[in-house]
């Protein structure tokens, strides 16, 4: 059943030992932002279409040597090069093309696969400059047609805005 917008919910990471049994691993407060799941539109698949698959890879290359720099690396694996492939295979379903994520990892579930680490609003602030920093100038790095470029900004901003589970 889902959680009302805006309400903060007890949240326990538990996994299991080879000898099946239970630890926790986190306990926290998890924090339901109001407006509940993105609500506007995904963007243009046209984007996919005109850059392809291989920019939409080189591009989360790029996106993810920004978050390396940035004080988000903590959150990261070790390993950001594959981090970014398997970004980007979700990224290329989002953005129109074939559903490589789902295929490799089951249905994409953004926000429970992100419940283990804390996001706030700063740092959800914080990775929407490293994408800024990489859309700029995208057109001619990757293809990317600046006529969707608004319409993707606006879905990044919603998208995120549900990342964020920490008040």
């Amino acid at each position: 059943m889902p959680r009302p917008a805006g309400q903060q919910w007890r949240y326990s990471l538990r996994c299991r030992t080879r000898h099946t049994r239970a630890i926790d691993l986190v306990e926290r407060v998890i924090y339901t932002p109001p407006g509940g799941p993105p609500q506007g539109p995904a963007p243009n698949n046209a984007i996919y279409r005109i850059m392809g698959e291989a920019n939409v890879f080189r591009m989360m290359l790029d996106f993810y040597k920004e978050l390396e720099s940035s004080e988000l690396r903590p959150l990261f694996p070790a390993d950001m090069e594959q981090a970014s492939k398997k970004s980007a295979e979700f990224f290329v379903t989002i953005l129109g093309g074939p559903p490589l994520y789902a295929q490799k990892y089951g249905p994409p579930r953004m926000r429970a696969r992100h419940i283990p680490f804390e996001i706030d609003e700063r740092r959800r602030q914080i990775w929407l400059k490293c994408f800024d920093r990489v859309l700029e100038g995208a057109d001619v790095k990757y293809g990317f047609p600046m006529e969707h470029m608004e319409g993707f900004k606006n879905f990044l901003k919603s998208f995120s805005a549900w990342m964020v589970n920490t008040a």
